[in-house]
């Protein structure tokens, strides 16, 4: 873990001179991954005369500039205890990175206390040699301390080495180790010096995945009304031996061992409750991707377009969507978000560069951050979507070289008012309503700078010919409530009734039919040839009437029996059957006005 530099300069002649001696060292340097891992169990003894509150850790100045993270905890007789507090210092006169770790209870004189420091280091494998072909194995090479770098004594140490496979080229020799399998055991070492450096060698075959992540932006943007979506731009790259000669497809797919060291695919382990998964690059969705749903995780086979050799590089972006109930929590006008700074994208991961986009609701003040470890801030940004107004605060962080302790939460706390939930919403009704408000504005009035007479006349005409066919539809109908007369009158014989319709008839038709002659006069008037279609009309109207008094007359002589039912029933058929045909060429004419 890369720490702020605490400029802490301490006067220390010797470290030593604390009373402090490692009793006994057990370290382990795991070099079976990509990254070296070095774990040291230290059983601290206090032999001064007085107690001590801290101790100091110290990394050699070779590997310092590698250092992805560093933390020490307390072995107890069970399990261990929580992580101890580190601040970075110095020691004058000495080169390298130095800590000083508090303890939780002062060590007094005499007394011993084991515990567990844990490093890890990133780009310290050096693949030798640097070129290799398809058909090739790889091979690395570490280089580190025999010795545990400490400024303390120490009286007995013993340094195992974990590697990826049993084939060894070379190894240092100090101590005359063993070596068995995959493991080379060094020491025991006694009453080593502090500060005491012996160059560790080993050169090995090591074909793990050699990928690293150059650079990652993290964007998490939360949403109040119950999401929260995170998105990550990846750019990852190869960084083993480069492949040298060109790449056979054909032999990479029949041959098992052709391109061993090479990474077909990884697994990308999301939160349990993520969904709406989608996995993409420039070209598109990428297809070759798996996902599967564990009770704990969601497990995403990441697998890129083409397999990764050697200096070989992809870029793709990954996202999903998360319930905001799960990492949002609240307290009135309080808000607490408590989510990873970073995620697992794949095993022993190396991030050289970490970007985090942290997207608050649009009025979200008050943002206070706490995270685990420091990080590097930029000033807030802005960031606008849909619906917002002035815009939605934006938390920028970085950090470089992290590996998979950095996977921790951080919080995030702000103040939001609940009013505000309400902005988005009225902003919709706002907004239609103004549509709607405009569109009635614009089809109501006239905005042309000039007038143009064709179309004043046209909407005239329009206008003439709907009152028209209205004033028709309705004489049609003052024939139709006629023929309801004159059946009443056959089965009442109410001649008094009779008398009484026929003259509503006659008043009502000559009203319309006057007030038709006037809309024709003004159809002509405006030059419109639809006047003689109306004229046209007016004329079959006026036979259409002559047939229903007709229609009448022979009611009026059928109830006085003056003719037969049988020839009253031909002649009522005959005139119907003269009726329907001028009906029938009035509306063929009304269809064209």
């Amino acid at each position: 873990m890369n720490f702020n530099m605490v400029h802490v300069i301490m006067n220390l002649f010797f470290a030593a001179d604390d009373g402090l001696v490692n009793e006994e060292v057990k370290r382990t340097v795991d070099l079976s991954t990509h990254l070296a891992k070095i774990t040291a169990e230290i059983l601290l003894s206090n032999q001064g005369d007085s107690a001590v509150h801290s101790f100091i850790l110290a990394v050699e100045s070779d590997l310092a500039p590698h250092l992805a993270y560093i933390g020490a905890s307390v072995k107890g007789d069970e399990e261990e205890d929580g992580m101890l507090e580190l601040k970075q210092t110095a020691i004058q006169g000495q080169s390298g990175e130095f800590y000083k770790v508090q303890l939780p209870s002062s060590l007094g004189a005499g007394a011993k206390l084991r515990v567990k420091v844990e490093t890890v280091f990133s780009h310290v494998l050096r693949p030798f040699p640097t070129h290799i072909t398809q058909a090739e194995r790889q091979l690395v090479v570490f280089q580190g301390n025999h010795y545990l770098f400490s400024p303390y004594p120490t009286r007995s140490q013993t340094t195992r080495v974990r590697l990826a496979s049993k084939t060894v080229e070379t190894y240092t020799k100090l101590g005359n180790p063993s070596k068995s399998d995959d493991a080379i055991e060094y020491g025991p070492f006694r009453d080593v010096a502090p500060f005491s450096e012996d160059t560790m060698k080993v050169h090995y075959e090591n074909n793990t995945p050699f990928l690293t992540i150059s650079s990652i932006t993290r964007t998490i943007e939360v949403s109040h009304w119950g999401n929260i979506a995170v998105e990550e731009t990846i750019d990852l790259r190869h960084t083993g031996a480069f492949l040298k000669g060109p790449f056979s497809r054909y032999d990479y797919q029949r041959q098992s061992d052709s391109g061993i060291s090479s990474v077909k695919s990884f697994k990308t382990i999301l939160p349990a409750s993520a969904q709406d998964v989608y996995y993409r690059d420039e070209i598109g969705n990428i297809s070759t991707s798996h996902l599967q749903v564990l009770e704990d995780s969601v497990e995403v086979e990441v697998r890129p377009r083409f397999p990764l050799f050697g200096g070989w590089k992809t870029h793709y972006i990954i996202g999903y969507n998360l319930p905001s109930y799960e990492y949002l929590y609240t307290l009135g006008d309080q808000y607490a978000l408590k989510m990873r700074l970073v995620d697992h994208v794949y095993d022993d991961q190396v991030i050289d560069s970490l970007t985090v986009k942290l997207i608050l609701p649009e009025g979200a003040r008050n943002i206070h951050v706490e995270t685990p470890y420091p990080i590097d801030r930029v000033p807030d940004q802005l960031h606008y979507t849909y619906l917002d107004t002035f815009g939605r605060p934006v938390l920028v962080a970085s950090k470089t070289n992290l590996v998979e302790q950095h996977i921790q939460d951080i919080v995030v706390h702000y103040t939001f008012n609940k009013i505000l939930m309400l902005q988005e919403p009225l902003l919709v009704v706002g907004a239609f309503y103004i549509l709607f408000f405009t569109v009635i504005i614009y089809v109501r009035l006239d905005f042309s700078i000039t007038k143009d007479p064709a179309a004043e006349v046209r909407m005239k005409v329009a206008s003439i010919t709907e009152q028209v066919l209205t004033l028709v539809n309705k004489r049609l109908g003052l024939y139709r409530h006629m023929d309801e007369v004159v059946n009443r009158y056959k089965q009442s014989r109410d001649a008094g009734a009779l008398n009484s319709g026929r003259k509503t008839l006659e008043a009502d038709h000559r009203t319309l039919t006057n007030d038709i002659s006037s809309l024709q006069a003004r159809l002509k008037a405006e030059g419109s040839d639809l006047a003689d279609k109306v004229g046209e009309v007016q004329k079959l109207d006026g036979q259409v009437k002559e047939l229903v008094c007709r229609s009448c007359q022979e009611a009026e002589r059928l109830v006085a029996g003056k003719v037969k039912k049988e020839a009253y029933i031909e002649n009522e058929k005959n005139l119907a059957s003269k009726r329907l045909d001028l009906v029938t060429r009035i509306d063929s004419l009304l269809d064209t006005l």
